[in-house]
């Protein structure tokens, strides 16, 4: 068994997070070719119905998808490592108890309090679409369980599984009906467009059903011989999985409250200083564009936090602090070596990548890419925030990162209030105390690791390596765009440098060693990898 641990410490972890991060990527994408076709099937009227239900939807999924999965994988992480795999099973029940209740709860709120809900609104034709999505909360609330349990057994692929199945479901569904009831009224075709997502749930649910009982079959002889330990009371399993969720979702509110403060601080900040007409369009530039290019590169980074929080809180409870050390500075590491490059490629070709993308909007190409050249400076602290708050919530530290964020939001708030109101600076004072908030939050979560765990980090092979690879990897894309813009089309400068600059940023990798040995055990198709290196890097 303790071999068995150790291998998991070792090379689950880097696998799982790439896994999340690839489906992460195609559930994005999947998303964008769903959202948009809709749009033009539904219209603005259309578009407001299907809207209308998901900000009590996503109450509730933030309740069941924020805190609980984690709370789950991290008991269940401890006790594999314990060997208590009979707690294990109880935990699950009592995660199960937790989030029926709190699934079923919301489920029938939604559907029974609908037309109340659509009063508040004042959009009662949006009825349909909210009695559709009701059951998706009790059908995403029981497939969070499932997900925490295979998390805690840093087993991802069915979580990774049932969040491509879930989307697909979604989508074909969701799609489908919208074409086939437009004929009957356009409310109706929104409803059917929601009901995707509870028939994404519901295919997910399947899926990872399925999949946990194959699992169970396989081992659950091989968990009853080698349990040990106390089972716990539910009641006792129930407080505990509480008492680490809530301070964990509470971190996960703290952005939707700090943007919903953003958009009534930078809309007066703007009209005080006399930028009434634009306000709008220039908000539109910060939160439409720019920042929808800046959430990206954090699907990743979100894949290697939930993949690091087993790993970290198993080498904890089991107080193996040579494996705990190196596993906290991978992580962090590979957090810079996703978000370094994502950072350099937003601000040296926010222009470009705006033209790329919006040919549609080249009259606001100046504004907008400037916004993101300043915003993409935060991907490099968003990344970071988000996989040490993984750790730290391994380590038993969850309220730290909600407290960080918190400070972080704090900073933002009266920077924008004193930025936005300099005639000067006007909505750029707003994209520069977003990346100030996400700096802050980030650098007290490395400070609190390096006072509490007790860390040193290998600043050269954690930063400076990545910083080296990055740098050369920018001197190479803004070589090649200005040099292909001369005689080509910037659109495809643009891409060309792109794809240039991701080889050149490889290319560096290998060459300053920044990927060691342990990356090669770790990541799929390691062996390739390995020999890459051995035959134009490593040659002896």
């Amino acid at each position: 068994m303790n071999q068995e641990r150790e291998h998991n410490h070792s090379e689950s972890f880097v696998r799982g997070a790439v896994l999340l991060g690839i489906s992460g990527i195609f559930v994005k994408i999947l998303g964008a070719f769903f959202k948009i076709p809709l749009g033009n099937i539904l219209g603005p009227e259309g578009m407001s119905y299907y809207v209308s239900a998901y900000p009590i939807y996503n109450f509730f999924i933030v309740l069941a998808t924020a805190g609980l999965p984690t709370a789950l994988a991290k008991i269940l992480s401890e006790q594999r490592a314990l060997g208590n795999y009979r707690n294990m099973d109880k935990t699950f029940k009592s995660g199960m108890m937790l989030m029926t209740s709190i699934g079923l709860a919301g489920a029938l709120f939604m559907y029974f309090g609908a037309e109340f809900l659509v009063a508040g609104i004042k959009n009662p034709q949006a009825i349909y679409s909210f009695k559709a999505l009701a059951p998706a909360i009790f059908l995403v609330s029981i497939l969070a369980v499932f997900r925490g349990y295979f998390q805690g057994f840093q087993h991802m692929k069915p979580f990774a599984i049932s969040q491509i199945i879930e989307q697909l479901g979604r989508v074909i569904v969701g799609y489908g009906l919208a074409v086939a009831l437009l004929q009957t009224s356009t409310a109706l075709s929104a409803a059917g467009a929601t009901f995707g997502a509870t028939s994404g749930a519901f295919a997910g649910l399947i899926v990872i059903l399925f999949m946990y009982r194959k699992f169970r079959k396989k081992n659950n002889d091989h968990f009853d011989l080698q349990s040990s330990g106390e089972v716990s009371s539910s009641s006792e399993l129930i407080k505990r999985i509480v008492l680490i969720a809530v301070p964990i979702t509470l971190g996960a509110a703290v952005m939707p409250l700090m943007n919903t403060i953003d958009v009534v601080l930078v809309m007066n900040r703007l009209n005080d200083i006399g930028i009434v007409e634009q306000a709008n369009d220039l908000y539109g530039m910060l939160v439409g564009y720019a920042a929808t290019l800046v959430n990206l590169p954090q699907v990743v980074t979100a894949a290697i936090q939930i993949s690091i929080v087993p790993a970290i809180a198993g080498l904890y409870v089991r107080k193996n602090e040579i494996d705990l050390k190196k596993t906290i500075q991978s992580g962090v590491r590979m957090a810079l070596i996703v978000s370094l490059p994502a950072t350099a490629g937003l601000v040296v070709l926010a222009r470009p990548i705006m033209e790329l993308l919006y040919p549609r909007q080249i009259e606001h190409a100046a504004t907008t890419g400037t916004i993101l050249s300043i915003l993409g400076f935060g991907v490099v602290f968003l990344g970071l925030f988000q996989v040490t708050t993984g750790i730290l919530q391994g380590l038993s530290l969850q309220n730290r990162p909600a407290i960080n964020l918190a400070m972080g939001a704090v900073s933002k708030i009266m920077l924008t209030y004193i930025l936005v109101g300099i005639p000067s600076i006007n909505i750029y004072g707003a994209a520069f105390s977003s990346v100030v908030a996400y700096a802050v939050a980030a650098t007290l979560n490395v400070l609190t690791l390096k006072r509490r765990a007790n860390v040193v980090f290998d600043v050269r092979q954690v930063l400076l390596k990545p910083l080296l690879s990055v740098v050369v990897m920018s001197m190479v894309v803004l070589l090649i765009y200005h040099g292909s813009n001369v005689f080509l089309p910037g659109k495809f400068a643009t891409v060309i440098s792109i794809g240039i600059g991701i080889i050149a940023y490889f290319f560096m990798l290998f060459y300053t060693k920044t990927l060691v040995e342990e990356d090669f055990n770790m990541l799929p198709g390691g062996k390739k990898l390995r020999k890459i290196n051995e035959r134009f890097f490593d040659k002896k």
